[in-house]
């Protein structure tokens, strides 16, 4: 199947593979997987930080980051769109007792500081107290620029807070914009990085701090139920994918853009070129033509998508120009027979 639903669906390499079957393991809980130590060890001095942790996903790297900032009864600012805040099942809040405050995202995926301002609560026993920033990069695909989260920074640093990255996708932010990871990561208290999205391992993420909040991000993690015993085989496909998956990131670029040019030309589409700089591409139906029916076509013929009115196709490793050009042509095919 050629499947363009998202980078999450990508297979581990042949050599991570290997890596998985060969790993040297010992028990994570007492401390002592070497494998995992070295990925925890890689991660940090990549990131340019203290420390960092190996989770079962982004989305318990994220709990655990709000949860490290934030006691209950505490609040955290993100965007309406964030990852954190719609699609991680609300856990902020029901795990951890934090309340989201979401605002809009600017069209570039920021969040506007004056009205981040105007959210901050006043110390008064009325309001759940104003804790933490929580940003996203990449965010639709969209890169934060490096101006704006200095801005960011010394917008939490004035007004006491602290400030969280969810990096899901921040290689491709770094590889997009050709610079090494601490340029994003220096201006963050602590970050997460997905290993299982386009870096290709089959599962995994991790939370990077300082020594002090990894500490209370590990106690929770076991809280949580994520304390992992021999997860060496499964670090090892992380290192991999830190070692050799990040140059290759702008492959997926490439081909996204390739994507949205040829599709930006059909009739049937409206394409926002210009949104597309990394891996995904949006494009909308016009009416009135039907996201379920073109779905159900491209799976007769082997082709994987989201239905949805505004079409999101995710490029990654197991996907080759020459399968673009067969998408591009049974879109075409569809359109021509619904016309």
């Amino acid at each position: 199947m050629i499947d363009l639903r998202s980078d999450t669906v990508t297979q581990p390499t042949e050599a991570m593979r290997r890596a998985m079957a060969s790993a040297p393991v010992g028990d994570d809980v007492y401390g002592d997987d070497p494998s995992v130590n070295k990925l925890e060890e890689s991660a940090a001095e990549m990131a340019g930080f203290e420390a960092a942790l190996f989770t079962s996903s982004g989305t318990q790297a994220n709990l655990l980051a709000l949860m490290s900032h934030c006691q209950r009864g505490d609040e955290y600012l993100c965007g309406q769109q964030a990852h954190n805040y719609r699609y991680e099942g609300g856990g902020a809040a029901v795990l951890g007792s934090i309340q989201p405050q979401p605002v809009d995202n600017q069209p570039d995926g920021s969040l506007c500081l004056s009205q981040l301002a105007a959210q901050i609560k006043p110390d008064d026993c009325h309001f759940a107290q104003t804790r933490l920033i929580s940003l996203e990069n990449t965010i639709g695909g969209k890169v934060l620029p490096l101006d704006y989260l200095a801005d960011a920074q010394s917008f939490a640093f004035e007004h006491g807070l602290k400030i969280h990255l969810d990096g899901a996708r921040v290689f491709n932010a770094a590889v997009k914009q050709q610079v090494p990871l601490t340029r994003i990561s220096q201006h963050f208290d602590s970050m997460t990085i997905c290993l299982s999205k386009g870096l290709a391992a089959p599962v995994g993420s991790l939370l990077i701090g300082d020594e002090a909040l990894i500490t209370r991000a590990r106690r929770l993690r076991k809280m949580l139920g994520g304390g992992m015993r021999q997860a060496g085989i499964l670090a090892a496909a992380g290192q991999l994918a830190l070692e050799q998956q990040v140059e290759r990131l702008s492959i997926d670029h490439d081909n996204a853009n390739y994507l949205a040019r040829e599709l930006a030309q059909l009739d049937e589409l409206d394409v926002d070129r210009s949104a597309v700089q990394t891996n995904m591409v949006f494009a909308t139906l016009n009416q009135p033509h039907n996201p379920n029916a073109l779905q159900q076509h491209l799976e007769q013929q082997g082709i994987r998508i989201s239905a949805a009115n505004t079409l999101r196709l995710v490029t990654h490793k197991d996907i080759e120009r020459s399968d673009l050009d067969k998408v591009i042509d049974q879109i075409k095919a569809f359109f021509a027979s619904n016309s």
